[in-house]
């Protein structure tokens, strides 16, 4: 077969799906630049802008086998898509991010720049990394599953106040959501133990950072070692308990509090009598009064930034 390069051999093959929407719609500035990335990287391009919700979920089983590559562009949803699509399909082809989104978490987590000229680059010429994938009932996740008060701080925190006041920012504005909020008496089962106790907050984690906050969920965090980080807020009785909560949850320490459950597990269940609304990587969840939530090791790969070899000592 006589590919356009005249080489006679058949080039690998990249499908590169992206939310058009996502990010105001910036990726349209760098479209041709991104192609044309992938192009002198060696690859068949198709392009695909996605034409609605669920698209990629849709999608992906279908047609990913057809390809070496796959690459996305967008934000949560978008991401949370493709992973779900993903995990439908019986081979798993490797993926490259290209982040359009708000807090780029997940990408963060993963050390791909925002640029996204270069995170193109890193999607087409990085290495492979098996991550792990979590199941939230009949869902999927790639990095929180969360439920409760805090899961919008980050976006309702005033940007002139996060200026001046660093993560001290995102204590106050979260300090405020602790007012008239719900709280959810649940029983928690993990690890051979079971936890009862009224909660207003808690998240399941596989990521260094949680809604532009780093080391929210804890500084040892690996997103391929097959467990979750679990982050559970109790209800505070009094402000002084509030300001601990908060200092804790945004501001880490190596310090234990009574307020906070912190553990790592690779499956957990919560049962409460009445339905909790969550979020799963920044989308809908749905209301759920059983969750079940399962840590697949290491189930999809993604593309990541070759790691520098350390100098070697002879060297220095």
């Amino acid at each position: 077969m006589i590919r356009g390069d005249g080489t006679g051999m058949e080039k690998k093959k990249l499908w590169f799906l992206f939310n058009p929407m996502s990010g105001r719609g910036q990726i349209r500035i760098h479209l041709v630049e991104i192609i044309d990335t992938f192009v002198k990287a060696g690859y068949e391009v198709t392009v695909y802008p996605t034409q609605g919700k669920g698209d990629i979920t849709r999608l992906l089983p279908l047609h990913a086998g057809e390809y070496d590559r796959i690459v996305v562009s967008g934000g949560d949803g978008t991401l949370n898509e493709t992973i779900t699509g993903m995990m439908s399909c019986e081979e798993k082809t490797p993926i490259g991010y290209v982040s359009a989104g708000t807090m780029n978490d997940f990408a963060r987590s993963l050390k791909i720049p925002t640029n996204m000229i270069e995170a193109a680059n890193i999607a087409v010429n990085g290495v492979p990394f098996p991550c792990d994938v979590g199941e939230f009932n009949e869902k999927n996740f790639i990095y929180i599953a969360a439920f409760g008060a805090f899961t919008d701080v980050s976006y309702m925190t005033n940007q002139k106040l996060k200026q001046i006041l660093g993560q001290a920012a995102y204590v106050l504005e979260g300090a405020k959501r602790l007012v008239d909020i719900p709280s959810y008496y649940m029983r928690i089962e993990a690890n051979g133990e079971t936890i009862q106790d009224n909660f207003v907050y808690g998240m399941i984690t596989n990521s260094t950072s949680v809604s532009g906050v780093k080391n929210m969920a804890g500084k040892e965090v690996e997103l391929d070692d097959g467990l979750f980080e679990v982050t559970l807020v109790r209800m505070p009785l009094n402000p002084i308990q509030v300001i601990e909560i908060m200092t804790n949850l945004l501001m880490p320490r190596d310090c234990d509090t009574p307020y906070i459950y912190s553990f790592k597990t690779d499956h957990i269940e919560i049962h409460c009598e009445e339905a909790v609304p969550w979020t799963l990587d920044g989308e809908y969840g749905g209301d759920q009064k059983d969750v079940r939530i399962i840590n697949h090791h290491q189930r999809v790969t993604f593309m990541v930034a070759a790691q520098e070899e350390p100098a070697d000592e002879c060297e220095k």
